[in-house]
């Protein structure tokens, strides 16, 4: 069967692989009909992703169908329409001992530091499959980008009313801005991105958005739309080191800081400005399986609405000429979707 995989940074090619083989206790083979492209994707074709190994098949963010179950699995039938929790924890380890396998010591990520599913067929634990009767498989495929952001919200216990700065109009800064709002916050987006802020403010109707780049700093423009009083809560989810060491300044006192995104660079920042403001900083890491299939309830119940989410789309066959375009600010990606069927 043919693969995408990436060889080496800005690689990308077409391999051969033999089947998998049928599944074994406790798992499942799964057929891959959809794929979401996200911001660990494109680094990783960069080179920039500091857990990502080569060669690599990447793709995490999937909506999958059973395709057959090894013994003692109860919950799935075949056919079933899944969601893929892509972690694959150590149960024993003392991370997922305390109820935290998104974070496990010996984590590892489909797609980052084991073979992911830009592959028609693989072998997953049966557990790592949250189905659906009612979502679509592109549906599917967004469960995972929209836990960060969830898992993230949950991690800064943002309460309703507090004025919350997302940094960063991306996937996964727009995954927090989802479940921001069903907390019932007032959220607000930064971005450098006009493009990107458009959207919030047009198909998203964010009511707050601020550009980096006006006439007023940025810090200056929320503190006019706070009365002063800047941000209780700060999601960055830019991945940028810059923007990661200057976040704290957007802080309310008694605030809290949360890094959603990811940088293999050095973060700095003044420590007196954290003491005086007696602010809390957090880092977030994937997600939780309870929020895998809390995500898709919502999704079903017509709460969280995908269809603006979807902005291009491509067949795997056209993968390798297709994907560099979209790493062009000017494309206008914000979910891109591989078709395998």
């Amino acid at each position: 069967m043919n693969a995408l995989r990436l060889e080496r940074p800005f690689e990308l090619a077409y391999v051969e692989l033999p089947e998998p083989p049928p599944p074994g206790p406790g798992e499942a083979l799964v057929q891959v009909h959809r794929v979401g492209i996200c911001g660990t994707d494109y680094s990783g074709y960069q080179g920039k992703m500091p857990f990502f190994s080569y060669p690599r098949i990447p793709g995490h963010e999937l909506g999958v169908e059973v395709l057959q179950l090894g013994p003692g699995v109860e919950q799935l039938r075949v056919g079933n329409r899944c969601a893929v929790e892509p972690y694959l924890n150590d149960p024993t380890s003392y991370a997922s001992r305390r109820g935290k396998p998104n974070c496990c010591e010996h984590l590892q990520v489909l797609g980052v530091h084991i073979d992911g599913g830009m592959r028609p067929r693989f072998v997953l634990p049966a557990c790592k499959l949250h189905p659906s009767q009612t979502l679509s498989l592109e549906q599917l495929a967004l469960v995972e980008t929209l836990a960060i952001g969830c898992h993230a919200v949950r991690r800064a216990q943002v309460q309703a009313g507090e004025n919350t700065l997302i940094i960063g109009a991306g996937p996964i800064g727009l995954a927090v801005l989802e479940f921001v709002r069903l907390a019932e916050a007032r959220p607000i987006v930064l971005d450098r991105s006009e493009q990107r802020l458009a959207f919030c403010r047009d198909v998203l109707k964010v009511t707050d958005v601020l550009l980096v780049g006006e006439e007023d700093s940025a810090i200056e423009q929320l503190a006019r739309r706070t009365e002063g009083n800047l941000a209780e809560v700060v999601f960055d989810a830019t991945g940028s080191h810059k923007s990661m060491s200057e976040a704290l300044q957007f802080c309310a006192f008694g605030g809290r800081l949360v890094y959603v995104g990811i940088t293999t660079q050095e973060i700095s920042f003044f420590q007196h400005l954290m003491h005086r403001r007696e602010l809390t900083l957090l880092a977030t890491r994937n997600a939780l399986p309870e929020e895998f299939r809390h995500i898709i309830r919502l999704i079903e119940q017509g709460r969280i609405d995908t269809r603006p989410w979807i902005t291009h789309r491509a067949a795997s066959t056209e993968l390798l000429k297709v994907f560099p375009t979209w790493l062009d600010p000017r494309s206008g990606v914000l979910k891109a979707i591989v078709e395998f069927t």
